[in-house]
């Protein structure tokens, strides 16, 4: 039940990750001195440790489908509460987070290639009756 161009595109979004995302991450993980800013430690180290899964996507894509449903929801999230409420204000052209959000403007292209019918067969659907007690050996 999914399109080859939804695995494909899934590979390519895992590969991008790991082209973009982990390089930055990774140096800033590395080369960071003094003290860290717990929060901002937080959001360094889960971007580096999402890219650096995104290399078991381009083999399983779909095994590793929620690490794509954690990127589109922090990503939706970030551009709903932080960019919005910037553009709306006028303020978001030329501000810090402007950067960040031409780069996530892309996640309607990444929910596009999501097989959201296996999404939900898989993670959200709670099994048929007579599929559980087909797996229940005879006692």
């Amino acid at each position: 039940g999914v399109r080859p161009f939804q695995t494909w595109g899934l590979r390519l979004f895992y590969f991008l990750m790991l082209v973009f995302v982990a390089p930055d991450a990774w140096h800033g993980l590395l080369t960071h001195q003094g003290p860290w800013d717990p929060v901002r430690a937080v959001a360094v180290c889960v971007w580096a440790t999402y890219p650096a899964l995104a290399v078991f996507g381009l083999v399983h894509p779909l095994r590793w489908l929620p690490l794509m449903l954690f990127t589109i929801g922090y990503k939706a999230l970030w551009l709903g509460f932080v960019a919005f409420p910037l553009w709306q204000a006028g303020t978001l052209a030329g501000s810090p987070a402007a950067e960040i959000a031409t780069s996530f403007l892309p996640v309607p292209l990444l929910a596009a290639v999501v097989p959201w019918g296996y999404v939900v067969r898989t993670y959200v659907r709670w099994p048929r009756r007579d599929a559980m007690q087909a797996s229940i050996p005879p006692g």
